[in-house]
């Protein structure tokens, strides 16, 4: 059996498994090491730490830094893009779930009366 540390191929398609180090991180989506510790700071990311305490990123939150990176690009303060798209992944979530619901309980229209 491999050694725990070792990725096993199932771990290579989970988006959530932290395969990147910091480095390869900010150099996957162009930007720095800094701009990816300020995005945690803010709270939109928290990466996972390796057994030597460095941190290690998913696909899924390369996604949301990239999000932030082109928000800030185009001139966004940095906690303000965090707060975008926390807010809108929350609005996005809320959304999912009504629309669930509704699926699951549908109505049937009121009749007008008399």
């Amino acid at each position: 059996m491999p050694p725990r540390s070792t990725p096993t191929v199932s771990n290579l398609d989970d988006d959530d498994y932290p395969a990147y180090t910091m480095g390869r991180a900010a150099e996957m989506i162009g930007t720095t090491p800094a701009f990816l510790r300020a995005l945690g700071e803010h709270r939109l990311i928290a990466p996972l730490r390796s057994d030597g305490g460095h941190r290690r990123y998913s696909r899924y939150q390369l996604r949301i830094a990239a999000r932030a990176r082109e928000l800030v690009d185009q001139g966004t303060p940095i906690g303000a893009a965090c707060r975008i798209i926390i807010l809108a992944d929350q609005l996005g979530e809320a959304q999912r779930i009504n629309n669930e619901l509704r699926h699951q309980n549908p109505t049937t229209p009121q009749k007008p009366s008399a």
